[in-house]
């Protein structure tokens, strides 16, 4: 099944195919082993990777695309200590940049304070090799000015559905976004850029799927690197996405993701173990005194510690931007991604990401569950900040309710934002 393995090289991260084999690494410092888990079909095979520092790889000659892969990490188990390693438990490469199928919510998935021994592998999704050649024809940022943006949030599902211009078996996917029929509707309108709801791939929620609900709005993330396998018309959602970015780019409209990095679909010591806590649990995560316990600042069960996960969300953001063409974000819950090492709002991630991708439109939604959680106008430059006090404000108006402020809310809420950033009414 595998030909031939060689240590390979512990850079970049993920896994990489040449032509020739498929190099994989993946970073995990306090793991004492990881094995890559190779599928064909329901048959695994596990390969032991080797150390370099806190990297582990492997070079496999003769695989090609389209070979699925899990991780299985061995380390200490003792949640009192924020270490959660089980090689029971099936993982995700966090720089997967395309996934299969989706969990299955059985208890061997569940987590917990006592070691469990069901394997997981059954239920989890895997990761998939992608080929990443594209012919983009010469594609650029239409880097629309601010001042001349007009942004269109919108569902990558629920935009095309129901459309009869769209051919049926493209409605509600990435290609049925690329439309000719849905780009004259966006043109007509005067939109310049989309504002794509998330597409990281997500999970529908266990006590969604227990009620016959799915996640519809996508603020469930389980990989930061794979666009959403659930709208893509074809079996190969990322050169479906690229197809789309291409077709918008053509038309002058730009392409913006509403992503989020603030929280995973790991959720609380209770929930699932798919990925992060498997991996590097203490890094990913920001734990509370008692280690076995996560600190909420979302209301999702956990908050990423952004100083820690830094090098994996710039890695993705540059990614989205250098190999999807994507033409900036906005950032979901985006106080919790500013805080420093001790919980304490600086935004230092956010001029990182300025400076490393300059010309991206950069959009915070400024708040988070903390006591000084709201950030309204504290944002650095170049970002931009939702204003709700706008929204508030033109809301009361409309109601015919009295509205004092809805002046300076027309007019960019001066008095908020005196640092050199804006607001986005």
């Amino acid at each position: 099944m595998v030909p031939e393995l060689e240590p390979g090289r512990p850079e970049p991260l993920g896994a990489h195919w040449d032509g020739a084999g498929v190099n994989f690494a993946v970073e995990s410092a306090p793991a004492t082993r990881v094995e890559l888990c190779v599928f064909e079909g329901a048959r695994e095979q596990r390969l032991k990777l080797t150390r370099s520092g806190d990297v582990w790889h492997a070079y496999v000659r003769g695989l090609e695309p389209g070979v699925q892969y899990g991780l299985r990490v061995h380390g200490p188990w003792d949640p009192a200590q924020g270490l959660r390693f089980n090689p029971h438990k099936l993982l995700l490469d966090p720089y997967a940049r395309e996934l299969v199928g989706a969990p299955s919510w059985n208890g061997a998935l569940e987590g917990g304070e006592v070691f469990d021994r069901r394997d997981s592998a059954p239920y989890v999704p895997r990761a998939r090799v992608i080929d990443p050649s594209f012919d983009w024809e010469g594609d650029q940022h239409p880097r629309t000015s601010w001042e001349q943006s007009v942004i269109y949030e919108l569902h990558v599902r629920g935009f095309s559905k129901l459309n009869p211009r769209v051919p049926e078996p493209l409605r509600g996917s990435y290609a049925g976004l690329a439309q000719p029929a849905s780009i004259e509707h966006l043109r007509r309108l005067g939109v310049t850029a989309v504002e794509l709801l998330p597409v990281h791939e997500f999970v529908d929620d266990a006590f969604l799927v227990e009620r016959g609900l799915s996640n519809y709005w996508g603020y469930s993330t389980l990989a930061f690197f794979a666009p959403a396998q659930r709208y893509a018309s074809s079996d190969d959602p990322v050169r479906e996405f690229k197809a789309m970015v291409k077709a918008l780019h053509r038309a002058g409209i730009e392409v913006l993701l509403d992503v989020v990095y603030n929280h995973t679909c790991e959720g609380n010591q209770l929930g699932p173990t798919l990925s992060f806590k498997g991996l590097d649990n203490a890094r990913y995560y920001t734990l509370q005194e008692q280690r076995s316990l996560y600190r909420d600042l979302t209301g999702c069960g956990n908050s990423v510690h952004a100083p820690r996960a830094r090098a994996l969300i710039l890695d993705s953001l540059r990614y989205w931007v250098n190999e999807l063409h994507v033409d900036g974000f906005r950032f979901d819950l985006a106080t919790t991604l500013g805080r420093d090492a001790e919980g304490a709002f600086d935004g230092a991630l956010f001029r990182e990401i300025a400076a490393q991708l300059p010309g991206t439109k950069l959009i915070a939604e400024p708040w988070d569950l903390a006591p000084d959680g709201y950030q309204l106008g504290h944002f650095p430059a170049p970002m931009r900040e939702w204003n709700d006090k706008y929204r508030d404000a033109v809301r009361r108006t409309w109601k015919g309710e009295p509205s004092v402020d809805l002046a300076a809310r027309l007019t960019g809420s001066p008095e908020l934002f005196r640092q050199g950033n804006a607001s986005l009414n």
